[in-house]
């Protein structure tokens, strides 16, 4: 299938998203997309696929001009689209998720179990995935929801499938498979659109790159013909001089020990410590336990034994209520679900874990609530029309820095960050590393759950690797290498 893409206009009220944007896909071809966050990406998209309508332009697909009415209109024409924030329905079953109304009949119109099971299990298989169909998948991990969205997409056997961040929570292990079922794809002239931050991904994968920056596509070369300097100048119209700043910890005393800590079924014998001013990393695969454990310090689950101490002190846990009220904050890997209150404004995400800090006797002072909410979105760069915006109207990579935000602003003595950078551009990511680096300056103390490894060896003065809900070792986050910490999370010494 062919697509070309011509002169696409597009606004959502007085905001301008798109400002005439070509872009074209060749049969067969992987084609990566990459810009900052609101850039444009996966709105062009949504216009391709009939979300959206354009406001200007043209559309044309094997020579013939098209206009979809709706997304699944464009699915029975061929394109699927695996969307950054995943459209699970977590009370239902996993089988359920894959056939969503597209279930399999038999004549009489019984719904034919035998042939979906069969189907949903020769595409795990492809992906090398192993989460039982009958699991409710609200009880999977979201790099498993991901899995479920990408096997969803290949059983439509669609000549376009647009992935939108489709490794943002895939281990090392899952991303090769991937690469490997996109390889396969290519082969039978199946084209793919690949939206990612990750840049090796990029020059691992794709053929040909087009970089998009406020909403005009700025450029479109084969993958050979470029650079991973030129890219970043492209999407952020700046030099960035590294990816990862420097660090120079100086770790102050011990702010949080955890001791035995252990949930059956999950998670045992977890012990450890963070200092003030040190980040302390936290690699392994997934379903190995890692954001479990946080969870659990968090109050957000109980714990079955063990004990957790802050600034030496033992303290009792069991809502997030109480962490907070020990300077514990935690940003989830889950921003839509957990993250943020989607239809509340970025003004009202921002200030809800914080109202304390604006309420006299019961009444908020709605001035130093707009100071408090302003300065952090001036800090964090925050790409919004308004603060009273909706945060659901923002671009992933601005909804992961509002939800930085609010916990930032309570003041926390112990930082939890669960894949801070998940589907946030190279320009923000290094935003957010200088702002880890601001904080551990004045003493936080920040624990870092990350899958990517270049930025858990980038950024972490320790790293602790957690295999099957134990932590298999310790490194020091300067001898390090990405070998040593892939032996420890699959098991090896």
């Amino acid at each position: 299938m062919n697509i070309q893409m011509r002169n696409i206009h597009k606004s959502f009220g007085t905001n301008r998203v798109l400002s005439g944007v070509d872009f074209d896909l060749r049969e067969g071809e992987v084609h990566a997309l990459m810009g900052e966050n609101g850039a444009g990406k996966s709105t062009l998209m949504n216009i391709l696929t009939g979300l959206h309508n354009r406001d200007e332009g043209s559309i044309q697909i094997n020579g013939s001009e098209t206009s979809f009415r709706n997304p699944k209109e464009a699915e029975e024409n061929g394109i699927a689209f695996i969307h950054q924030e995943l459209n699970i329905w977590p009370d239902m079953t996993v089988l359920d998720n894959l056939f969503i109304g597209k279930e399999m009949t038999s004549r009489f119109g019984v719904l034919n179990m035998k042939q979906m099971k069969a189907l949903a299990a020769e595409q795990f298989a492809k992906l090398s995935v192993s989460i039982p169909l009958t699991q409710e998948a609200g009880e999977c991990s979201v790099g498993q929801q991901q899995m479920i969205e990408i096997a969803k997409a290949l059983m439509t056997n669609a000549k376009v499938i647009i992935m939108d961040e489709p490794t943002a929570a895939l281990t090392e292990r899952e991303i090769t498979k991937l690469f490997e079922v996109i390889r396969a794809l290519r082969k039978e002239g199946v084209s793919i659109v690949y939206i990612s931050h990750r840049m090796e991904e990029i020059f691992a994968i794709c053929d040909r790159i087009t970089v998009m920056r406020d909403g005009k596509a700025v450029d479109t070369k084969d993958i050979p013909e470029t650079s991973f300097d030129e890219v970043v100048r492209k999407m952020v119209g700046r030099e960035l001089t590294e990816r990862y700043p420097a660090r120079h910890p100086a770790p102050g005393e011990t702010v949080l020990e955890v001791k035995d800590l252990k949930r059956k079924g999950r998670f045992e014998d977890i012990s450890f410590s963070v200092k003030a001013g040190e980040i302390v990393g936290v690699s392994g695969l997934m379903g190995a336990g890692r954001t479990e454990v946080m969870r659990a310090i968090f109050g957000l689950d109980p714990l079955d034994s063990g004990e957790i101490w802050i600034r030496g002190k033992k303290v009792n846990i069991r809502k997030p209520d109480d962490a907070v009220k020990h300077g514990i904050g935690f940003i989830t890997e889950d921003r839509k679900d957990e993250g943020l209150v989607l239809d509340f404004s970025v003004r009202e995400n921002m200030a809800l874990p914080n109202l304390f800090s604006f309420s006299s006797k019961g009444f908020i002072s709605g001035k130093k609530e707009q100071e408090f909410v302003d300065t952090l979105t001036k800090r964090l760069q925050i790409k919004t029309h308004t603060t009273e915006t909706a945060a659901r109207s923002l671009s992933g990579g601005n909804q992961q820095k509002v939800v930085i935000a609010k916990w930032i602003g309570i003041g926390p003595s112990v930082l939890i960050l669960d894949e801070p950078t998940r589907g946030v551009d190279v320009g923000a990511k290094r935003e957010i590393y200088q702002l880890m680096n601001e904080l551990t300056d004045r003493g936080v103390a920040i624990l870092m759950i990350s899958s990517e490894l270049p930025e858990v060896l980038g950024m972490s003065d320790r790293i602790l690797v957690v295999h099957e809900g134990r932590i298999t070792g310790e490194v020091d986050g300067k001898q390090a290498t990405q070998e040593h910490i892939m032996t420890l999370a699959t098991g090896g010494q």
